[in-house]
Parts: C-alpha cells; structure tokens; sequence
C-alpha cells in the first residue's frame, strides 16, 4: 500500500502510538452456506437462544437440532433449490464499506473486524484471538444485524465475555478500553431511511394502480417472546421503532401494520400479529397492494428472504387479486453504511481520549470472595415488606 499524504497526518507517530488504536467488532449471526452446517448452527442457536426463554432442558438441543434441521432440508432444497444465504457476503460489505467511512475520519488507527455468532471461522472468539494477536486494545463491540434489544445483541457480549476470559493472560488484561454501540432502533437517520425507502418503492412501482389508502405497509420485525425468564426481550425497542417509521408514512398511507417475524417455537407466546397476520388484517381493510418491508432487520438473512417469501406465497394462494411487494434489508446501502459509521465516530473518539483500563483478572477471585464475606451477615434478618 502506498501512503497518501492524508493518511500520514492521521498516524503521525508519538510515544504510545502502538496503542492509539481501535478494534471495531461487527457482530451478526453469520449464515451457514452448506446444509451440513445446519444441525451444528441450529444447536448453537437454540443454545444461544432458546435457552434463555423455553423451559427445555440442555440435553435436548443436539436431537431437537437435527430434527430443525431435517425440515429446513426440505425447505432449502425442494422449496429453494439449494439456497445458499446472501447473508456472509452482504455483512462482509457491511464491514468493508464501514471500516472505509471510519478510516477517511481515523486513518489506519481503527480497523473494523467482523464476527459471526454462530460460524466459524468468524466466531468472537476466534476474531478477539486475531485483534489481540494484532496489537490492538481497545475495543468497540458493535451489534448490527438485527435492531432490537440487549437480548439479541447480549448474546453478542455473552460471546464476547466468554472468549476474553479465555484470551485473558497474566496479572493485566490486554483490553484497556471498551465501548458498545446497543442498537439503533431510535436513530433519527436509520428511521427516515427506512420511510424513504418505503416511499420511493411505492412511488416507482404502485401508485399508477394502487390509492394510497389501498397501499398496505407491513413493518417487518424480529419476533420476541414475551417472556424470556426475565431478560429484556426486544419487544420495547422494537415496537418503539415501529411507532416512529410508522409516524413517517401514516398521514400518507393509513394502513400500516406491524408483522413481526416470529420463530414459532411450541410453548412460548411471541409477538403479535406475525406478518401474515398483519397483510391478512390490511386486505381486509381494502388493501390492493402490500409493501412488506424489513424494519428491524439491518442485513439480509434467511428469515428476511426465506420467511417472507413463504408468507408471500401462501397469501398469493388466498388473495391473488393482490400486487406483493418484498422490499431488501437496507443491507449494504451507501446511506446506510455511512450512518453507522458516524453512529460509531463518538465511541471511537471515547476510546480514544479516555484513560486506559488497567484491570487484573485475577483479582476478580478474591473480590468475589471478600464480598461473600462481606454479605453473609445481611443473610439473618430477613426483610418484611
């Protein structure tokens, strides 16, 4: 690589210079490419996952991971041909195209590195071993796939905390600064997007044969329990998220509705109405034309396309007097992937300008055992409310 003369007035060299540097960790599910893969992905998932809000016990995920993954055989293959999921290619130009924005503001400074949950060779912890490897110490964990909430995106730090345990050495952590960036499910920019978007599709391809007030929106979301053993499930930010693309459309368009794309899982109450649900109430209020359109979703993946798609189909059957229209992820749209860079500018600034951490492991032992002295007491008198 050639140096260009702006590049070098961002890494003028001083005394830490080594250490004025920023790992930017993407965080997705990762799609497996290769139905072999399945069962392997379905068992993390669920372990992931499901554990967290099914009352199931462990020993069941390997059987239950296969038999998911004997039905998602017969999708991909009879259904689909062999789909193989656009989802690793278009989070790899998420990166790229991030990173790039982050490196016209910091030079060489800030490195975006993606990881994917549920494959390898992306997993957290092989990709914190290579951040590491590579000198870096301060890190910003960056959940983008889905816009929701702590649980989605708290599997992202479960890893995350998992595998800097595991890279942890010797008496000072090698991590000296760390930031998060939860979701972005209020951001002004991503909002206007997604009703821009929205507006543009319907002006290009409906409005020659559809009113507006014929012109159903369904407002996809990532489906949430509504009862995850108490984790925040989602469902807040979500909704939230709805309220304001909705607020954008509605003095245009009156029938928009929520459809939250929900994995039915046997036991647990999720999200209503599911996206069939919701173009099934919007036809019946005259709806002529339905734009389905991807809100809590930043990057494509087999729910967006696959899910969708199935819902589509079997709507077709019912109600083919009805135009469908299914709209893309914001994926890798220039707009898109300049907001979520600037989104990230002021952690990075933080990181940067803040005093390194110095934390020692193994003092997190015998704080865990002082407290416990510490607290015993407290245990004989119980409190009257």
């Amino acid at each position: 690589m050639v140096a260009t003369p702006e590049k070098i007035k961002h890494t003028t060299p001083d005394s830490d210079a080594a250490n004025d540097r920023v790992a930017v960790l993407l965080m997705g599910y990762g799609e497996v490419e290769s139905y072999e893969d399945f069962a392997n992905y379905n068992e993390q998932a669920l372990n992931l996952l499901t554990a967290k809000f099914a009352p199931v016990p462990t020993w069941i995920y390997p059987p239950l991971a296969r038999i998911l993954a004997m039905f998602d055989l017969h999708e991909w293959n009879h259904q689909h041909g062999h789909f193989i999921s656009p989802h690793n290619a278009i989070f790899e130009q998420q990166r790229a195209g991030i990173e790039k924005h982050l490196q016209q503001k910091w030079g060489s400074r800030v490195q975006v590195f993606k990881a994917f949950n549920f494959c390898a060779p992306f997993l957290p912890q092989q990709v914190l071993a290579e951040i590491k490897a590579q000198g870096f110490d301060k890190l910003l964990i960056y959940p983008l796939l889905v816009v929701d909430s702590i649980f989605t995106s708290g599997i992202a730090v479960e890893q995350v905390n998992k595998a800097l345990v595991h890279l942890a050495d010797g008496a000072e952590h090698w991590v000296k600064g760390e930031r998060y960036i939860p979701s972005f499910y209020n951001e002004p920019a991503y909002i206007n997007l997604q009703a821009e978007l929205v507006e543009e599709k319907i002006a290009k391809d409906l409005a020659v044969a559809h009113l507006p007030s014929q012109t159903g929106i369904v407002l996809m979301n990532h489906g949430c329990p509504h009862k995850a053993k108490g984790f925040t499930s989602g469902i807040t930010e979500s909704q939230a998220l709805y309220e304001l693309v909705r607020e954008r459309l509605i003095n245009r368009y009156p029938l928009i509705s929520v459809g939250w794309l929900n994995h039915d899982t046997p036991l647990i109450e999720w999200t209503q109405p599911d996206a069939k649900q919701a173009a099934e109430n919007l036809i019946l209020l005259g709806a002529t034309a339905l734009v389905f359109m991807p809100i809590g979703f930043a990057t494509e993946n087999h729910e967006t396309l696959l899910d969708v798609d199935h819902i589509i189909h079997s709507l077709r059957r019912r109600h083919p007097e009805v135009t469908y229209v299914q709209m893309p992820c914001v994926n890798s749209n220039p707009e898109f992937l300049k907001m979520a860079a600037e989104w990230a500018h002021p952690q990075i600034e933080a990181l940067l300008s803040e005093q390194a951490l110095a934390v020692n492991p193994q003092l997190a032992a015998a704080q865990a055992e002082h407290s416990h002295h510490h607290h015993d007491h407290s245990h004989d008198h119980p409190h009257h409310h």
